[in-house]
């Protein structure tokens, strides 16, 4: 099976010979990928080197061109070091573009820090209409991808993952999927935890909840999974910051008796490199772990009602 990365950039590199308004902006990250789509469209896959402030600035100008600008690099390089870049230049300027990172949050431990943005999307939360994907799946970072570049003009940000899923889900862009019905809470599973999730939590009497678009919040989804006027425990597993979403939720249910648990990656850096399973346990993500909290806080025991 191919990784997150390299279907982004196979789908990317199709969607460049079918749409002529698209235009990938690359920063020496990835450029192996798009050689073949370079050679094809040189006017249309370009390379701005070790620059992030310039490809975000470069994208954006693309898209007051009227072009359909996709931005990639690592998620720290991607979002945190241009982030003026993305306040003004797409942000200030309306100005739309697909953000397509890869490592999020500690993908490639022997990276060190610098190449782990566990508060990328805490960051963007601090900015106005954009929309963000996670998937978990290769098959869903395809579709999620299509439907980022025709989604008109919007600001749109996709987080890759060397982390997968074994089997990919029918995502449509918009809410969340009911994976497993419950009494007990709500757990909320992002992208790629869910199978971790899902070992965590299998025999527990809760519903299971799976989102790839995690904003716009699906409040819907998650009121319909609490029920009318019933008090409700609910659990967000994120794989990036802790509490990322829990505001969000918190706002879902906020004429609802409720508590909200956040768990994902601790605010506290890891200063081992280690291994991405070593990180998972450490910020308590591996499914023992998992299964330890989410029980605690619902008070969930044995017996399902049903499994999808």
């Amino acid at each position: 099976m191919d990784t997150m990365r390299e279907r982004f950039a196979s789908v990317t590199s199709r969607l460049l010979d079918e749409e002529p308004r698209l235009a990938v902006v690359l920063a020496e990250i990835g450029t192996d990928g798009f050689a073949a789509a370079a050679r094809r469209h040189p006017d249309r896959v370009l390379n701005v080197g070790i620059r992030e402030q310039l490809l975000v600035g470069v994208g954006g100008g693309l898209a007051l061109a009227g072009m359909r600008p996709v931005l990639h690099t690592f998620a720290s390089f991607l979002v945190e070091r241009p982030f003026e870049q993305l306040k003004l230049d797409l942000g200030h300027q309306d100005a739309g573009a697909v953000l397509v990172s890869a490592y999020g949050s500690y993908d490639w431990p022997a990276g060190g820090y610098t190449h782990m943005a566990p508060g990328d999307i805490a960051l963007l939360d601090t900015l106005d209409g954009w929309t963000v994907h996670v998937p978990g799946h290769p098959d869903e970072a395809g579709t999620l991808l299509r439907q980022a570049v025709a989604a008109g003009d919007d600001k749109v940000y996709v987080r890759l993952s060397e982390q997968t899923n074994a089997a990919g889900r029918p995502v449509d862009g918009a809410g969340f999927l009911t994976v497993r019905e419950g009494h007990a809470g709500v757990v909320v599973a992002v992208g790629p935890l869910l199978d971790d999730v899902l070992a965590a939590t299998e025999g527990l009497d809760v519903t299971m909840l799976y989102a790839t678009t995690v904003r716009p919040f699906d409040a819907a989804a998650l009121r319909a999974a609490v029920g009318a006027g019933r008090a409700a425990d609910v659990v967000l597993v994120e794989p990036y910051l802790a509490g990322t979403s829990t505001a969000y939720a918190n706002d879902a249910l906020a004429d609802v008796p409720h508590r909200v648990l956040g768990l994902g990656t601790a605010r506290g850096e890891l200063r081992r490199y280690g291994t991405v399973p070593e990180h998972l346990r450490a910020h308590g993500l591996d499914p023992a772990s998992l299964r330890e909290r989410i029980a605690a806080f619902t008070g969930a025991a044995a017996g399902t009602r049903a499994a999808a």
